[in-house]
């Protein structure tokens, strides 16, 4: 089934009686040649492309719960390509480009808004690190403006311009980025998977890797044991917990980020806006509720839920950028849990068992890195080779020490 406006409103005049699954719910084949473990953006993503882009068909994604139930429904929806550093530079520019052309070739409404993202500066030397990374966006290919007071002003004119804390000195602009709706990416990639032939296999939890000789042969699940020639570990939070079944240790720390959602309001932020100094961001959904949230728990954590310690510092930092949202009623807050690297990017890499892949480590970029992501992921299990613009996401690079500090913080799990 394709989907359009002519056929939305074919339906509404039927009754709706005509929709059919947006994917099939298959039994698991007894083997396929590659195994996808996580049902999240990344999963859906990497065997979408590894239909789309290289023609293979025998794939089966593995979810322990239902499609899209982690960390790909549990952010802030904000999608850009503002990184500073080589290597996370060209590959969140290439991410961006993918996600102006997604809706498009997935036929499905991820509501991909480029409303803008504008970062505030509250300092001449936030201000001059705003300037060095517009200029390394602009010489990346992408899309930058340093801005005045002024003119930030007459942008946002309901942030408080008065502080004498934290007063803002300008900021930095990227037009092309914006937001999406973060579960209708899950489901958009899930159609496009299954349309591919790709078995989409929920309720199925892997209890393990099997391992003859060094190389992967397959993965025992709740539903059973399923071989497999090539194996491809995304599950974001779980990293480490997967990882273990194989034998390995991963660089990373599991950590929970909070976000929250108010009420329904009229429009008042048409960008994205993040605040220099409290390290908080803000924007408004469709449906009029701000959405925003903050830094992530500073305590390693398998528990998908929030704290009040940290909603309050969250709290703090919304009310010191905009005391307006003072007066706006919180309608919910919820967790997801970051996988982060010491050095805040990300992990595209074989393993060191033949045939086992990861993809790991995305800190705070794993949504807006998500058609990236999918397609260096795949391009890495379909030819064995990384792509250009993932190349320097090796896993080995802690080892050697060549990181990519992309915040100049150095490189501790929490500081990213």
């Amino acid at each position: 089934m394709r989907y359009s406006g002519f056929k939305v409103f074919t339906e509404g005049l039927f009754g709706n009686s005509g929709w059919k699954p947006a994917w099939r719910d298959p039994a698991p084949k007894a083997e396929y040649d590659i195994l996808i473990i996580g049902g999240g953006g990344h999963g859906l993503a990497t065997a979408y492309y590894l239909a789309k882009n290289h023609g293979l068909r025998n794939i089966a994604v593995l979810e322990k719960g239902y499609l899209g139930g982690g960390n790909v429904g549990r952010n802030t929806t904000i999608v850009r390509a503002n990184y500073f550093l080589p290597g996370n530079s060209e590959f969140y520019s290439h991410s961006l480009k993918l996600w102006e052309k997604l809706e498009g070739e997935l036929n499905y409404n991820v509501m991909h808004s480029q409303r803008g993202q504008l970062i505030l500066a509250h300092s001449d030397g936030q201000r001059d690190a705003l300037a060095r990374r517009g200029n390394a966006i602009v010489n990346q290919g992408d899309d930058a403006e340093l801005w005045s007071l002024d003119q930030v002003r007459d942008f946002a004119p309901y942030l408080d311009f008065e502080q004498t804390r934290f007063p803002i000195y300008g900021g930095l602009m990227q037009r092309r980025a914006g937001t999406a709706r973060h579960d209708a990416v899950a489901w958009g990639y899930a159609r496009g998977a299954d349309r591919l032939g790709v078995d989409l296999i929920q309720n199925c939890e892997v209890t393990g890797i099997d391992i003859e000789n060094g190389r992967v042969t397959g993965v025992q699940t709740t539903r059973g044991a399923i071989k497999a020639r090539k194996v491809g570990m995304v599950v974001a939070g779980r990293s480490s917990q997967v990882a273990a079944m194989a034998g390995m240790r991963l660089p990373i720390e599991s950590h929970v980020l909070q976000a929250f959602v108010t009420e329904g309001l009229k429009p008042v932020i048409d960008s994205v806006i993040s605040f220099g100094m409290g390290h908080f961001y803000i924007s408004q959904s469709d449906k009029g509720g701000l959405v925003f949230g903050g830094d992530l728990d500073f305590y390693a954590s398998y528990a998908a839920r929030g704290n009040l310690p940290m909603l309050e510092h969250v709290m703090e930092a919304a009310m010191t950028l905009m005391p307006m949202i003072g007066r706006a009623k919180i309608l919910r807050g919820w967790g997801g849990i970051m996988d982060m690297t010491p050095d805040g990017s990300p992990i595209i890499d074989k393993a060191p068992v033949e045939g086992l892949f990861v993809d790991a480590g995305w800190n705070y970029g794993g949504f807006k890195a998500t058609p990236a992501s999918g397609w260096c992921m795949a391009h890495l299990m379909a030819t064995g080779e990384p792509h250009e613009v993932a190349r320097r996401f090796r896993l080995d690079r802690f080892r050697t020490g060549h990181v990519l500090d992309e915040e100049g913080t150095g490189s501790q799990h929490n500081l990213h």
